[in-house]
């Protein structure tokens, strides 16, 4: 009872018709009442509780201009369909906020194109897993269209060439399109190869990872004619230090010299090949 006479006075403040229930009107109705919502809107506060009733009834009048864009889409399953009236209804509410008596158009026909552009724009923005330009996209659909009439009509998978004659596209388009094509779908790095969760390799098995060893290649090469110009006692030092990974105090009982001696040794090599690599880069 209270809701009730809150609206019926909101109504009388905003000078507006009582409509019990806004999404049950029918929609030659909803046209003609809807031109004296937005006539009130217009001049109503932004913010105020007047301005939101007027706002919220035109929504819930014009929801049938949603159901009839969406019906278009009627093919993408009824799960999907839930997902788009609720894009469908962003388009309707951005284009009620833009819409001006003014502008001498139907409500309707001003409408559609919003919530359509929302529909369509929910699908560029979701349907591809890898974003590709647009062109890309058409031809996809241009591609799949022409390989399943060649196939059909040949019997077999047709070749680039035959693609490219009916698309009339170059081969090197047709491939790209081709690539274009694996963007679509996507699949987790996670799951198995025979659709096996036991025993079987992941995707993720088969993707190579960079090996940060991979840049020092160019520093061994780069030090390896340095050190084959030092003495014998210095590359001795040097494979008993680094590659026998020998401590300065067990290269010196090798050697039969003190550890400091080693140390200091063992510093001059290095700021040798060091002040040469240096030199070299």
């Amino acid at each position: 009872m209270t809701a009730v006479t809150t609206a019926t006075t909101h109504t009388r403040a905003a000078g507006l018709p009582e409509v019990a229930d806004p999404a049950s009107v029918a929609p030659q109705d909803a046209r003609q009442l809807s031109k004296v919502f937005f006539d009130r809107l217009a001049v109503l506060e932004e913010g105020t509780r007047e301005h939101q009733y007027a706002r919220n009834t035109l929504i819930e009048m014009n929801m049938s201009l949603v159901r009839f864009a969406a019906a278009r889409f009627r093919s993408r399953g009824p799960e999907e369909m839930e997902d788009i009236v609720q894009v469908g209804m962003i388009g309707l509410i951005k284009a009620i906020d833009r819409f001006e008596l003014t502008r001498e158009v139907e409500f309707t026909s001003f409408a559609v194109p919003y919530i359509v552009g929302e529909i369509k724009r929910f699908f560029r923005d979701t349907s591809w897993a890898v974003h590709v330009p647009r062109r890309l996209q058409e031809a996809r659909v241009q591609l799949a269209r022409a390989t399943e009439e060649l196939r059909s009509r040949l019997g077999r998978t047709p070749t680039v060439r035959e693609l490219s004659e009916l698309m009339c596209l170059s081969e090197e388009e047709v491939i790209e399109a081709r690539l274009a094509a694996n963007g679509y779908n996507s699949a987790s790095l996670d799951a198995t190869i025979n659709g096996s969760e036991e025993g079987e390799a992941a995707l993720a098995d088969f993707i190579g990872t960079e090996d940060a060893a991979l840049s020092l290649v160019d520093d061994f090469h780069a030090l390896a004619p340095m050190i084959s110009e030092l003495d014998d006692r210095d590359r001795l030092i040097l494979h008993l230090r680094f590659v026998e990974e020998l401590t300065q105090a067990q290269i010196g009982e090798r050697l039969g010299v003190s550890q400091m001696h080693v140390s200091r040794l063992l510093s001059r090599v290095l700021k040798r090949l060091r002040e040469g690599m240096l030199a070299t880069g």
